[in-house]
């Protein structure tokens, strides 16, 4: 019986703490917020940038992810085509901005704000656009800025897609 004990016992504590260390990927729901329709992804790329500067708001960078896999790919050796087409569009606004970082100066890390626009290469009639969801965290000044964040991206994005 003691010999069962320590192995036992052993396993349990090394069982805790694995879970503890690799806790439960979190829901794409909780940090990702996807639209998506039929049709061309030029088309669509163009609805986002106008539905961005139409609040004003200018792109500061342009990511072409799908070109950069591309070239790295080829760099490393991987094949595998990922994306039909693929851009991330980067930019603030002043006033959600400045807002978000007066609620709480750490929300610094939520800005530059980022709508991705891609047509993955098994869904070549298919273009999504998404952003990350800013989780509403700190004080209640705080969550309410971040929500405003939420709210801008959301919108833009929809009015990408016609929503």
């Amino acid at each position: 019986m003691r010999r069962l004990f320590l192995p036992v016992l052993v396993a349990v504590l090394l069982a805790g703490c694995a879970s503890s260390l690799n806790p439960a990927a979190p829901l794409a729901a909780d940090y990702l917020v996807q639209y998506s329709k039929t049709g061309n992804f030029e088309d669509v790329r163009d609805d986002l940038k106008l539905a961005i500067q139409g609040r004003g708001l200018v792109v500061d960078h342009t990511s072409h992810v799908h070109n950069m896999l591309e070239r790295t790919g080829k760099d490393l050796g991987l094949t595998k085509v990922i994306y039909k087409d693929a851009d991330a569009y980067s930019f603030c606004s002043a006033t959600v901005s400045r807002t978000m970082m007066e609620a709480d100066a750490h929300n610094v890390v939520f800005c530059p704000f980022t709508i991705t626009v891609y047509t993955p290469v098994t869904e070549p009639n298919k273009v999504y656009v998404a952003y990350r969801r800013p989780p509403l965290i700190g004080s209640e000044a705080s969550k309410a800025a971040l929500k405003a964040v939420h709210d801008l991206l959301d919108g833009i994005a929809r009015e990408a897609i016609g929503q």
